[in-house]
């Protein structure tokens, strides 16, 4: 059996975030849309529902009157947060383990991921790019691939080190240089076989900017710029991120300025305390 055909049959065995949150998406991505059309998603996954009314009357929000349904807190809190907090929910248990082979320690990729999701959402809002949703989930699911190609890591670790150290690889053209695959594009299959959007798919996909011309693309420009920001701050940084490629012209094609990096890096510490807040209460 080819290591890619391992690498299926263990995505066969993952288990997937919740239907809610894809379904989420769909109805999000739909223009003509309403609070309620998002709210009846919710509503029939009932620990999804449990959580959001649990956090949206939890001290945090001090509400004068609880929650007693989904379209309560969409009422009471807004469509982006109730969405956020679902997508959140959705994701914690799939990211939250260790991942050895990449030098990430428990709860290391889940706190990346949500602080990559939380960057890639201020650089979208600061660009007013549409699908802002999708933007926030691709970034803070565009890692997946590393829960199945962790062990293979692990087991081919030397090699890919040797590459790093001695033939300035990245982390991401070892892997692939070595396994035949990197954790960008299983992802990507990951995210296909889930039934993710195309959009979604494509930036899961495309999210280090292995190919130049993908820098024309400003959602999957947003998701790699927030990458990049995630590793300046340190923000459950592993192996592959102390050999990453940072692509000066992705900056340029967004328009984002060295201080316009500086005042999101600002805005981070304060948005991601808050989302800590929120998922110890979740």
């Amino acid at each position: 059996m080819t290591t890619l055909q391992k690498l299926m049959k263990e995505i066969k065995n993952l288990k997937p975030i919740p239907a809610v949150a894809n379904q989420l998406l769909t109805v999000v991505d739909n223009p003509d849309s309403s609070m309620e059309d998002i709210a009846n998603v919710i509503q029939y996954d009932p620990v999804i529902t449990a959580d959001v009314l649990k956090t949206c009357n939890s001290a945090f929000f001090g509400l004068k009157n609880p929650a007693e349904s989904i379209k309560d807190a969409v009422n009471m809190l807004g469509t982006d947060q109730v969405i956020e907090l679902v997508l959140l929910k959705s994701g914690a248990k799939a990211l939250s383990g260790s991942q050895k082979g990449y030098g990430l320690e428990g709860g290391d990729m889940w706190r990346y991921s949500v602080s990559s999701a939380v960057i890639a959402k201020q650089v979208a809002v600061k660009l007013s790019l549409n699908n802002k949703n999708t933007i926030f989930t691709s970034a803070l699911l565009k890692d997946i691939g590393k829960l199945i190609l962790d062990n293979h890591v692990s087991g081919a670790s030397q090699q890919i080190r040797d590459l790093v150290e001695n033939k300035d690889f990245s982390f991401r053209e070892a892997e692939k240089k070595i396994l035949g695959i990197d954790h960008a594009e299983l992802g990507a299959m990951i995210a296909k076989m889930w039934k993710f959007s195309p959009r979604m798919i494509k930036i899961i996909r495309h999210h280090h900017l292995p190919e130049e011309s993908m820098i024309k693309d400003k959602e999957i420009a947003a998701v790699y710029l927030a990458d990049c920001i995630c590793m300046m701050v340190g923000a459950g940084v592993g192996l592959d991120g102390l050999s990453y490629r940072f692509k000066k012209q992705a900056m340029k094609e967004l328009g984002v300025s060295a201080d316009d990096v500086a005042m999101i890096i600002a805005e981070f510490g304060i948005n991601i305390q808050e989302v800590e807040e929120l998922l110890h209460i979740v």
